[in-house]
């Protein structure tokens, strides 16, 4: 089995992770995002559904017995940092195993083509808006973090995912401050122009990460 050469990718929400995801994995990465590993785990049925039901209570079901509503469950959250903290320590371990799995089936896979020359490495990245608060980050190759100003994270929320500015402005000011990410990357992208911009960035860090691998 390979180990695959890592890259951590993350940003504030909004900020534009999942843009930059599909250009890496249009490049030959392997990708996993943790926000949807994070709802596979809380589907009905999984210990996690379950744990988080004793925890925070049935009011959270869009239905009884039904699927969690995020929406009831995240504003019951994240305005109290100790019931987000008592979530993400339910949440946090079964999202770790599923990346586990990932990162051993993507070894196992091996080196690959892409469009643009062989991979003797596999390339994975772990998209994850914690990734350095849930340690992740010093498991990997490569750090990269996403960034554009908070007025455009504002505006994405409220017009894309139809939040009222105070959620929006609830939930940028839950996450960990922009300064804390940009201090330990390794590679900012700049998503706050055109997606030709950002794909700009995108390329540029993607060869320096196969020359790291071809020069190992």
């Amino acid at each position: 089995m390979t180990k695959p050469y890592l890259i951590g990718l993350t940003g504030g929400i909004a900020c534009g992770k999942s843009t930059v995801l599909a250009m890496l994995a249009a490049l030959g990465a392997r990708s996993i995002d943790a926000d949807r590993a994070t709802h596979r785990v809380q589907q009905p049925g999984t210990p996690t559904y379950q744990q988080i039901v004793a925890a925070f209570g049935p009011a959270i079901l869009s239905s009884p017995g039904g699927p969690i509503d995020r929406r009831k469950l995240g504003a019951l959250v994240f305005g109290d940092p100790q019931l987000l903290r008592r979530l993400e320590q339910i949440v946090h371990p079964a999202v770790r195993a599923e990346i586990n799995a990932f990162l051993d089936a993507v070894g196992k896979a091996g080196g690959y083509s892409t469009r643009l020359r062989p991979i003797e490495r596999p390339v994975a990245v772990i998209d994850a808006i914690k990734l350095l608060e849930s340690g992740w980050a010093k498991q990997c190759d490569q750090v990269w973090v996403v960034t554009c100003p908070e007025d455009q994270q504002l505006d994405r929320l409220m017009h894309t995912r139809g939040m009222s500015e105070a959620d929006a402005r609830q939930r940028i000011a839950a996450q960990a401050p922009q300064a804390s990410r940009l201090a330990q990357a390794t590679v900012v992208i700049d998503n706050s122009g055109s997606q030709a911009h950002t794909r700009a960035q995108v390329e540029a860090a993607w060869q320096n990460v196969l020359s790291a691998i071809h020069s190992q």
